[in-house]
């Protein structure tokens, strides 16, 4: 499982259709979380995903110091999947996504994923998965965190 991580102020998604677009979720400071599944990952991967950024602490204390965890400071997450974490674009110029899970399997997995989460008690909120979605954030720092839970990086 990969992540990337945004430290945020705001954020909202947009779901687009063919009817027209509607915000589906909206938070306040916190983190917006891209989520990519991989044909290898487990339910191990949520739980130790799920672990990871329940606990991370790169909010600010009161001294303006990455001190402090969602939790600690009533912070929101918003969860979006995003199968392209997984493209690999080491030979030629189109990425090649085999390694990304299949739709029905990677869903199981993010929606652990949000479970672990919520069940820590941080709020989270999703995107829709497989839909077209556009993310709207309000990036705090910026701060920009890489997380994989095969520890690749």
């Amino acid at each position: 499982m990969r992540a990337v991580v945004q430290r945020v102020k705001s954020a909202s998604v947009v779901v687009h259709d063919e009817v027209g677009h509607e915000e589906i979720a909206c938070i306040g400071p916190g983190y917006v979380v891209l989520l990519g599944v991989s044909t290898d990952d487990s339910q191990e991967d949520a739980a130790w995903m799920a672990d990871k950024l329940a606990g991370l602490r790169v909010m600010s204390d009161e001294d303006g110091r990455m001190n402090c965890s969602l939790a600690d400071c009533n912070g929101e997450m918003l969860l979006v999947s995003n199968f392209t974490l997984m493209g690999d674009c080491r030979k030629g110029r189109r990425p090649a996504f085999t390694a990304a899970a299949a739709s029905e399997y990677a869903e199981k997995l993010f929606n652990m994923t949000a479970e672990g989460v919520v069940n820590t008690g941080i709020p989270v909120s999703t995107g829709r998965f497989g839909a077209d979605m556009q993310v709207q954030i309000a990036n705090d720092g910026p701060v920009t965190l890489l997380l994989d839970s095969k520890k690749m990086f």
